[in-house]
């Protein structure tokens, strides 16, 4: 079930919106601000117990079973924000935002909870608490993107706030370690979670007093609304004409109501975009009417989801293994400390500042193009990584944060507009999951450079670089062969279709549309 944005009064629905935007903020992605809390908990000596005593005696700052355990803590929760997102979205459908909220809530306050008390358990539970940040994360997020049908005439702003929300959320580890640091390392882990249980608690009761409990009907479903017939049980007690006249002006009152919350012809106005952004596109309805089958079995599948997989495992390896890599590159443990510190601000700044920018270009230039505009600057930011010098490592940072989103939301966008939204979420969820499952490989890369490579991050980089590219020119040549094919078939259809007519008084015949 759906509501109308018009059946909630406009106070109550912007502020569903700004709790939503506060909450995804605080907790939406905070696990990928892995980079801050890592020095923190290598402070902290967590899993310092792996080291041997060879390492110890020499003072090795992370040791090679320390760093190992680490970011395996990090791959499992990469794997998991990723994975999780196909039952997430069976949950939200069958149960609606509210309970997946609640249920996103709830992972939230085990994983602070877990990290808290991890010292004194009896078992590692810094692995399942960072896990459960993780699966609390996308369960919240995802909940909230209905939001963005509060108010349909701005939701390309709404989807924005939320995402640029999740984007900063990586700050908040970082917000931690200046507070660690200024309190000369008194507030640990036990004592900030123990206040990070705050944020689960405040969400949990927003979904109970404030969010709604079925989503946002979309513009679509508004339209349609309007021209449905708005039939009650109690009409059939009516005299036909009675009955005609009462469900007129039924209709013509939702009709009003709908006007202004879309504004004058906003309806009309979506479809006017939506056939532009297609027109664009050039792929758009590839595989749209094909079964889930087909589409999973296709070309247009096997292509973004290695593509996928190749690019989500870079990026994470970057996030987990920044600092470690600089330091080789560098020699210089300060120089990559460095690095690491303007990384960890330019994280979440760099989703806000590139996601309202994001959007438009997605919708004013070909899939071609931007999947390319994706493989290139892969590309670049591959070759940058590998070189030993200071304004190569923080160009490369400035193009990872830029990329990132950009990313992310091009794979979604490539597979409603390839896919369509019939089969969107299982499509679009396997990609993720599956690309999320071939993360755990990130544990043998960590294994590969610091055991056979001797901590030398180049020839794994250039083993990822290498597929990236490869398999990037083989999606965009596809691509571009495919959007020439449908432009073509379209012609086709629009000759086929042509109705021929026979001028008055002349013998010639003209075709007309």
């Amino acid at each position: 079930m759906t509501i109308g944005a018009f059946e909630v009064p406009t106070r109550t629905r912007k502020l569903q919106v700004a709790l939503a935007t506060i909450y995804c903020l605080l907790s939406a992605g905070v696990v990928f601000g892995y980079a801050a809390i890592k020095p923190v908990l290598v402070s902290e000596g967590v899993y310092r117990d792996r080291c041997t005593p060879e390492e110890i005696e020499k003072g090795v700052r992370v040791c090679f079973g320390q760093e190992l355990h680490l970011n395996f803590m990090f791959t499992c929760a990469a794997v998991a924000t990723n994975v999780c997102a196909l039952p997430v979205g069976t949950i939200l459908d069958k149960y609606g935002p509210r309970i997946s909220g609640m249920i996103g809530a709830t992972f939230f306050a085990a994983g602070c909870l877990l990290f808290a008390f991890a010292k004194e358990l009896p078992f590692d539970s810094y692995i399942p608490g960072y896990l459960f940040l993780a699966l609390g994360g996308p369960f919240v997020f995802i909940s909230s993107f209905q939001l963005s049908n509060t108010f349909p005439s701005n939701s390309g702003l709404i989807l924005s706030l939320l995402t640029g929300a999740f984007d900063a959320s990586s700050a908040v580890f970082l917000v931690y370690r200046v507070m660690y640091a200024a309190s000369d390392r008194r507030f640990g882990t036990k004592q900030f979670f123990f206040v990070y249980l705050i944020v689960p608690v405040f969400t949990f009761l927003t979904q109970i007093f404030v969010m709604p409990r079925e989503s946002y009907k979309t513009v679509g479903e508004l339209v349609h609304m309007v021209e449905e017939e708005q039939y009650h049980d109690s009409d059939d007690e009516l005299p036909e004409t009675v009955r005609n006249s009462v469900q007129e002006e039924r209709r013509a009152s939702v009709a009003s109501e709908i006007d202004v919350l879309l504004g004058s012809k906003g309806g009309e106005r979506h479809q006017r975009r939506e056939e532009v952004k297609r027109d664009i596109s050039g792929v758009w309805g590839a595989m749209h009417g094909k079964s889930t089958r087909q589409q999973i079995l296709s070309w247009w599948f096997a292509l973004i989801t290695l593509f996928t997989v190749i690019q989500m495992l870079r990026i994470n390896y970057f996030v987990a293994t920044i600092r470690s890599q600089y330091s080789y590159l560098f020699g210089d443990h300060d120089a990559a400390k460095a690095v690491n510190n303007f990384f960890d601000i330019a994280l979440p700044l760099g989703g806000l500042v590139a996601v309202p920018f994001i959007g438009a270009l997605l919708d004013r230039t070909s899939t071609t193009f931007i999947i390319g505009l994706l493989v290139a600057t892969a590309t670049v930011i591959g070759i940058l990584g590998v070189l030993p010098y200071k304004w190569a490592a923080y160009s490369n940072v400035v193009l990872f944060v830029i990329y990132r989103p950009l990313y992310y939301t091009t794979v979604s966008d490539y597979a409603a507009k390839v896919f369509g939204f019939v089969t969107f979420g299982k499509v679009y969820g396997t990609i993720i999951c599956l690309a999320g499952v071939f993360n755990f490989v990130q544990s043998g890369l960590d294994a590969l450079t610091h055991g056979v490579f001797k901590g030398n991050p180049v020839p794994v980089n250039m083993m990822l670089l290498t597929s990236a590219v490869v398999v990037g020119t083989a999606l965009v040549v596809y691509i571009h062969l495919q959007a020439k094919r449908i432009k073509r078939d379209e012609l086709v259809r629009e000759a086929e279709n042509a109705e021929e007519t026979r001028i008055p008084g002349i013998g010639s015949t003209s075709y007309t549309d």
